[in-house]
């Protein structure tokens, strides 16, 4: 079956680095767009960042532009989330999602979801 794992959380202190990992397997990795979305609690899932099939394109949430990257290495069914400037509102759940359309990887269009994983930044 499909999984997705994602790991790479942590706590740091805000202006810290982490960069976070998905791995896929059970699925052909290339032929879907990846996408990071985050939850802090009591909030709504929110997008972060996504990639399409094969990298050539990529898109940011405003409040991640020019701190977050997103990447992808389809030989290693990965994707990554390299972020830098952390900031306290930067804490939540960040999830990784696979969708196999290859256009804006939005939260409704995710065909498989990973478990999460936690990131808190404090002051």
């Amino acid at each position: 079956q499909v999984q997705l794992v994602e790991s790479g959380g942590g706590l740091v202190q805000a202006g810290a680095s982490l960069r976070l990992s998905c791995t896929a397997s059970g699925l052909t990795f290339s032929s879907y767009a990846m996408g990071w979305f985050r939850q802090a609690p009591g909030k709504e899932r929110e997008f972060v960042a996504c990639i399409r099939r094969m990298g050539s394109n990529t898109y940011y949430a405003d409040s991640v532009k020019g701190r977050f990257t997103i990447s992808r290495d389809n030989a290693k069914n990965t994707v990554y989330l390299q972020m830098n400037s952390l900031k306290p509102e930067d804490t939540a759940v960040y999830y990784c999602g696979a969708d196999r359309a290859n256009g804006v990887v939005r939260a409704t269009s995710v065909d498989y979801w990973g478990q999460g994983t936690q990131v808190t930044v404090s002051s």
